[in-house]
């Protein structure tokens, strides 16, 4: 851990430290006394309705603020980031690892190997729990920082070890337990390798998560992602069609089975196998209230159902023609077709899916979300022309539209001559169809 660095990145106008006169750039050093490591013990700190804060004003000044307010009221402070104290980072070798994937002069955050069980709780990112001390985890039970999402991969300990690449791996079970027998909720993934935990190892995995219900509220199971930037690694396949569609059949079942038991099918696969596959999506009720979205699971359903509710603002016809090109990767391209189909029933529009090959990251990588700016501006360059161009927003940085090669749109509308609009798939076909009846 490092330096406490609470810096300020915004003030809510109007808020408590807006009165304060408390500015973008300051620090807060201290609250009540204790010097807070991370927005959560911030958050935690500043319920009490009565709080002496130290701050370190941007020329080198200290305030010390005496505040009364409301108990849990917020007192209006956004920071640059949400661990004041640095990331911790992942201490694992594993042989899936997609960072050791990546080819160079990427976007520096995206060589960055985070572990952190704080990120887990706020922003939903995956962890093993192989860094954390004994401290650590007296925290998470003490402050009840849950739900945790948790990269399981396989119970068997002498295999995590291995997968893992960290003596410690091995302890995932014990650590879970503990964690459900304290109360913390947890959301797990398996990242499938074929021929490694799948199969009896991964019934195991499944088995022995099942038992922590309803603390394990959740087991996401996704495949494995290989670049073409794998020198010096461990050789692994991704899985094949009809490996998906046994896979699919079986976790259908455990479904049923957790349904009848748990009353949620507890266990969930990404959208991903069923491209594979070439089976349909299931149904909503298969998802159990989407709880890994973020992980691929569910997204296509989401979608498609919510352009089934938006289909009926479609008119018959347009008043002017329009073509459309909607950017897709190879896996979006078969997602993606019964919506193109009914879009062309419309008069006066004609929509192209321009399925764009991962030339960057190799054949093995599918998805729209991996692509760059550079591979998608190669391949619009060789087809016709068309009014607009639309991208979903996976395709770029969640805050910002930049692509994983540090292109953005706006230089492909400038090399393109069309316009270029970037379409929101967290609000599922709304944006899309709000673009068509422009």
């Amino acid at each position: 851990m490092g330096e406490i660095k609470a810096t300020v990145e915004k003030v809510v106008p109007g808020s408590i430290a807006g009165d304060l006169g408390i500015e973008k750039g300051d620090r807060v050093i201290s609250i009540n006394g204790r010097k807070p490591r991370d927005f959560i013990e911030y958050r935690f700190l500043c319920a009490d309705d009565e709080l002496e804060m130290e701050i370190r004003k941007k020329n080198g000044d200290v305030w010390v603020c005496d505040i009364l307010k409301e108990y849990d009221e917020d007192l209006g402070l956004v920071f640059e980031e949400d661990t004041f104290d640095g990331i911790m980072s992942c201490v694992n070798k594993c042989i899936f690892c997609f960072v050791d994937q990546m080819p160079p002069d990427l976007r520096e955050s995206l060589y960055i190997k985070d572990d952190d069980y704080r990120l887990s709780f706020m922003h939903g990112n995956f962890v093993t729990l192989t860094n954390l001390t004994k401290k650590d985890f007296d925290r998470i039970v003490g402050m009840r920082i849950s739900p945790l999402y948790i990269s399981v991969h396989c119970t068997n300990p002498g295999l995590r070890e291995k997968m893992l690449g960290n003596r410690r791996a091995g302890e995932i079970m014990g650590q879970l337990t503990m964690l459900a027998e304290a109360g913390i909720e947890m959301h797990t993934q398996i990242v499938l390798c074929p021929d490694i935990n799948d199969g009896d190892e991964l019934v195991r995995t499944i088995r022995d998560l099942s038992s922590l219900w309803p603390r394990v509220r959740s087991i996401a199971i996704v495949p494995v992602g290989l670049t073409r930037h794998r020198e010096n690694l461990r050789i692994l396949r991704k899985i094949n069609s009809a490996e998906a569609a046994g896979l699919i059949d079986r976790v259908r079942e455990y479904q049923r089975e957790f349904m009848q038991k748990f009353g949620s099918p507890l266990v969930y696969l990404s959208d991903e196998f069923y491209v594979i596959a070439g089976r349909e999506f299931p149904k909503a009720e298969f998802y159990g209230g989407y709880p890994q979205l973020e992980n691929g699971v569910g997204l296509v359903r989401l979608f498609y159902d919510s352009f089934v509710e938006e289909s009926s603002r479609l008119p018959e016809a347009l008043h002017k023609a329009k073509k459309i090109a909607i950017v897709t990767g190879v896996s979006g391209d078969y997602v993606l077709r019964p919506i193109a189909e009914r879009l062309n029933r419309i008069k006066n529009l004609h929509v192209e899916l321009v399925s764009v090959f991962n030339e960057f990251f190799g054949g093995h990588v599918t998805v729209a979300g991996l692509l760059t700016g550079r591979d998608v501006l190669k391949v619009l360059k060789k087809r016709p022309s068309r009014d607009m161009v639309l991208l979903p927003s996976v395709m770029c940085k969640r805050d910002e539209p930049v692509f994983l090669d540090g292109t953005a749109p706006g230089d492909l509308e400038k090399e393109l001559n069309v316009p270029v609009r970037v379409i929101n798939i967290d609000e599922g076909a709304k944006q899309l169809i709000d673009v068509i009846m422009e």
